[in-house]
């Protein structure tokens, strides 16, 4: 009998061969590999963590044959994986699978990125690699369909699924055999990790990174079997498998036949996120934004925000949640980032710094703010509602969907903006219309240094 591991493996390469990732699909890949390379950048000018990320993965470490976002420093491709992704995902910006709840790009661009400088690879194999990890991660949270409750609620399924996503990505890029494949899902399996306490509990800078984890994994997996190690292939389907240990039981059936679906692409849900916060806030920064307007500038003396169980997690311990100390803390709390939507009119990353979080006009708002768990719970994102009692006494009710993925114009102004706070701005353009044409590119360089679009311009104009 076929493995689970080999029929998913298989399934996708079958699709890779067939020529599917072309046409609309290939261009959001490039959409998502664009605007995961922008946020990396805009992340190397955020202190102080870029640079203690950086400080960290340099400790003892001399030279390597990958690069880094905004760094001379070369490191060894897991090292360097970790580092992009953790750029990537640092600033809390990255795409996001809504019924998956997971950021696939964050994790497979970087494994791919990796592999490419190993191995010299065109660009064009970095695509069909993100392509195919990111569809993997997708289906995997798609099957399970996370709640606030219930399997995978408490993990991060970026980071747990990701280990598969990134060695996937690793393996395409190194045009590895269905055997190393398999054989390096089984290592991905040996590593998978991503207990969620990092974003329940409050203090912390670490839930900025955890995707690293799963794309320096997937590449030491990768690198594993490619040296010819063997894990284990029933990492899926074995007595002690993931679903089983992890998840609360083998997946049924049913979850099997959509896991292995050959006729659609479950990346395609994928979401560009218009603003830089966790996305179960994303509906009270909207709710937030909307009863701005409607209170013409009219104060508040009470403000009531309904949430499901999913939501409550950003809500609860209420007085750290309403004062964070951290931005990363800031970023996961419903209740600070409607009140700073309220306050600010927008949410950017050139507002939404460490500064920003003794504003006492947002503090004097949170304390206003109470919690009600009275909203049904549900795979993706939920609805926001919000009751608003204004000084007059008028109440105002906001309801709004959950609606929030940027057009190619939206991502296009976005990319601008990112390279912008990267102190890239003369190259945004042209690195914008290099990297949808990426396929064209020999290597991944550009992902490293956008100011080579322009040379890249020059080059290709008539003479």
């Amino acid at each position: 009998m076929v493995g689970l591991s080999r029929q998913l493996i298989r399934m996708l390469l079958q699709r890779r061969e067939h020529g599917e990732i072309s046409g609309a699909l290939r261009r959001k890949v490039l959409l998502h590999v664009s605007d995961a390379m922008a946020i990396g950048w805009a992340a190397t000018t955020s202190p102080p963590l870029a640079q203690q990320l950086l400080d960290a993965m340099c400790l003892g470490v001399q030279g390597g044959a990958c690069q880094v976002f905004g760094s001379h420093r070369q490191l060894p491709p897991a090292l360097a994986a970790f580092t992009n992704a953790a750029l990537i995902h640092t600033l809390d910006f990255d795409d996001i699978h809504d019924i998956s709840r997971l950021h696939p790009t964050a994790v497979t661009l970087p494994a791919a990125m990796a592999a490419a400088q190993l191995t010299q690879a065109p660009m064009s194999r970095v695509v069909d690699a993100v392509a195919l990890g990111s569809e993997l991660m997708c289906r995997l949270g798609t099957m399970l369909r996370p709640q606030g409750r219930g399997p995978g609620s408490d993990w991060f399924l970026t980071q747990l699924f990701g280990y598969f996503g990134a060695a996937l990505a690793a393996g395409v890029v190194m045009e590895q055999t269905e055997d190393q494949l398999v054989a390096a899902f089984g290592f991905a399996y040996m590593q998978a990790a991503g207990g969620k306490e990092a974003g329940f509990g409050v203090g912390c800078t670490g839930r900025s990174i955890y995707p690293a984890f799963a794309a320096m994994g997937g590449v030491m997996a990768a690198q594993l079997s490619q040296g010819g190690l063997t894990g284990p292939a029933s990492a899926l389907d074995g007595a002690a498998n993931l679903f089983r240990i992890y998840l609360q039981g083998d997946p049924s059936e049913a979850q099997q036949a959509e896991l292995l679906d050959p006729l659609r692409w479950e990346f395609s849900a994928t979401c560009i996120k218009p603003w830089p916060s966790c996305r179960l806030s994303h509906p009270y920064v909207a709710a937030g934004l909307a009863l701005r307007q409607q209170l013409q500038g009219e104060g508040l003396k009470h403000l009531e925000v309904a949430v499901n169980g999913s939501a409550a997690k950003l809500c609860h311990p209420l007085p750290e949640r309403r004062k964070p100390q951290t931005l990363q803390d800031a970023k996961y709390s419903v209740p600070y980032m409607t009140a700073y939507a309220l306050v600010h009119g927008q949410v950017d990353l050139e507002g939404l710094r460490l500064e920003a979080l003794s504003n006492l006009d947002v503090w004097a708002l949170t304390d206003r703010i109470s919690i009600a768990e009275t909203l049904p719970d549900g795979p993706g994102h939920p609805p926001a509602q919000l009751r608003a009692i204004t000084t007059s006494g008028r109440e105002l009710q906001i309801h709004t969907p959950m609606d929030f993925d940027l057009d190619e114009s939206g991502i296009q102004a976005k990319f601008m903006q990112c390279l912008a706070q990267a102190g890239l701005q003369d190259c945004a353009s042209a690195a914008w219309q290099a990297l949808l044409n990426a396929d064209n590119l020999p290597d991944v360089a550009l992902l490293m240094n956008p100011a080579l679009a322009l040379s890249l311009g020059q080059r290709s104009q008539p003479k």
